[in-house]
């Protein structure tokens, strides 16, 4: 005949039997629910077709499998001991009770801590996630950004700004620099023409003097009409017309090809006339149809009442250049 504790033990051993099968059924499903989320999260990955993501896949999985493997070693540990533990107790002379309680208490203990390690290293799987995942933090720092306001007062005032420092560059051209101007009449024939738009060069005479057959540009008699004529005599020279219509400087006839037309009327320059330290003599190109030197009103030109020099001819496009 059997004995209570033989029989005893053989319960505990199909108990032990039964829970060992438990453990290894929850093992299972538990193995089955990480390779689903896995499986999840290998598709996810594979619809935003990043290598980045594919990285962080591939880390994913080797952290799942670590997780599953130190899962199941420590499950096998644990029931290995439980089971060694009661097996000790019942020889001993426990009770059965005593020993299944002990038992069911610590197979619970087991399965909580064989379910925890798998959510914990699910929410660490989701931290990893979102810090290789650059996308991820894009997109959340665009949320946290703030449209900037646009200062009104300030862009108007730097637009303030920029236009005077236009119209400050603009006025030193005007004044120091050069102008445009236009030429009315046909005094200047055939060198210039009527409506011919030029450019006047106002610097070049506040560092030097003007040259023999130098273009310039003059007021008439200090009104706002302003006449441009050639420069035949400089400061110093005796100047005549004569009677030929040649032109004497000093004494000697001058060569000169500007002329249209041999002078017919020599005016006041049929006597000599000497020009001043800062005066100059000039004629326009239409000898016979000019208003120059030779005419009192006009007279000698003196060099602070000269703009500029006439160097660029603007318009019209096909005589465009360089002015002589």
């Amino acid at each position: 005949m059997s004995t209570d504790s033989e029989d005893r033990r053989s319960d505990f051993a199909k108990w032990a039997e039964e829970m060992s099968y438990e453990e290894e059924k929850e093992y299972k499903k538990q193995k089955k629910r990480e390779e689903k989320a896995l499986k999840k999260q290998q598709k996810k990955e594979k619809k935003k077709g990043s290598k980045e993501e594919e990285d962080i896949s591939s880390e994913t999985e080797g952290a799942f499998e670590e997780a599953s493997e130190a899962t199941e070693s420590a499950a096998n540990e644990a029931a290995t001991v439980e089971a060694m533990a009661a097996v000790e107790e019942t020889v001993n002379g426990e009770t059965y009770g005593e020993a299944g309680d002990t038992t069911e208490t610590q197979a619970e203990e087991t399965v909580t801590d064989e379910t925890m390690p798998a959510e914990n290293q699910t929410e660490e799987v989701d931290d990893s996630y979102e810090e290789y995942n650059p996308d991820y933090k894009k997109k959340k720092k665009k949320k946290s950004d703030k449209p900037q306001e646009v200062n009104i007062v300030k862009e108007l005032l730097m637009l303030i700004i920029y236009i005077g420092i236009v119209i400050l560059i603009c006025y030193c051209i005007i004044t120091f620099v050069g102008q445009r101007t236009t030429v009315h009449g046909n005094s200047m024939n055939p060198t210039l023409e009527n409506g011919d738009n030029l450019w006047i060069d106002k610097f070049s005479y506040k560092v030097g003097d003007p040259k023999r057959f130098d273009i310039i540009v003059f007021p008439y008699r200090d009104s706002d009409v302003y006449y441009i004529k050639r420069v035949i005599g400089l400061p110093g020279e005796t100047v005549q017309i004569a009677p030929d219509g040649s032109i004497i400087v000093d004494g000697n006839i001058l060569k000169e090809s500007y002329g249209k037309e041999v002078i017919r009327d020599s005016g006041t320059a049929s006597d000599p006339i000497t020009l001043g330290e800062d005066e100059y003599f000039v004629l326009g190109d239409n000898r016979n149809d000019s208003r120059d030197s030779r005419w009192p009103d006009v007279g000698n030109i003196h060099k602070s009442k000269i703009v500029g020099k006439a160097v660029l001819r603007l318009t019209p496009f096909s005589k465009f250049g360089r002015v002589k």
